[in-house]
């Protein structure tokens, strides 16, 4: 099985809306990298139903320290920083995503973590 982690800060107190881009785009991003290294799992991801998990964290060090995790692990992994046009100043470090991959790996990981 594989799925997607996407992890975003609650400290930023961005709107639902805001919040929501946010984690579009790293979804999206995570997603293009896997496909370009490792489009085996792309496919097997969207035929299982391209589970998506979204996880909290409480600071911008808690997301770099996560965002490192999947790093140092090799997984196709995009970080967001915010363009700063509405809620938040520019290049504020909002979420990152990772994969898809295979899911027992990123429960190793982010399973200590809690969901939005």
């Amino acid at each position: 099985m594989y799925k997607q982690i996407i992890v975003i800060r609650t400290d930023l107190d961005m709107g639902k809306g805001k919040l929501a881009a946010q984690c579009c785009h790293a979804s999206l991003g995570a997603y293009k990298k896997t496909l370009r290294e490792h489009p085996e799992i792309v496919k097997h991801w969207e035929m299982e139903g391209q589970q998506k998990v979204v996880l909290k964290v409480t600071s911008g060090e808690q997301l770099i320290e996560n965002f490192q995790h999947a790093k140092d692990k090799g997984f196709p992994v995009d970080m967001i920083r915010d363009a700063g046009r509405t809620q938040i100043d520019p290049g504020t470090i909002t979420c990152f995503a990772v994969g898809p991959w295979k899911e027992e790996e990123l429960d190793q990981i982010y399973g200590q973590l809690k969901l939005l």
